[in-house]
């Protein structure tokens, strides 16, 4: 079980754009181009890139989906108190 991530995510404020977000990054389109455009959070300068993180640094939603995928996974949307989340696991450690 990995100890630290290096995740990117998109942020939106509702499911119905969560879900749209999720089809078009599991069709073809870019999770960093459509980052840049879409999500809601300042990583958005870096594709979604949050950089390494380890355990208890992020809210539990997001962590536990986080640390449920492997390196190259991607969730569906999750939901924690800043909106609507697609993560990304660039890397494990």
């Amino acid at each position: 079980m990995p100890n630290k991530l290096n995740a990117s995510h998109i942020l939106v404020k509702t499911e119905p754009e969560a879900n749209v977000v999720y089809y078009d990054v599991t069709h073809g389109k870019s999770f960093e181009d459509v980052a840049k455009e879409k999500s809601l959070c300042p990583s958005k300068k870096k594709g979604g890139n949050l950089g390494w993180f380890g355990r208890n640094q992020m809210v539990k939603e997001f962590e536990t989906a986080a640390f449920s995928l492997k390196k190259g996974e991607m969730s569906k949307p999750v939901k924690t108190q800043f909106g609507w989340h697609i993560i990304k696991v660039n890397d494990v450690a």
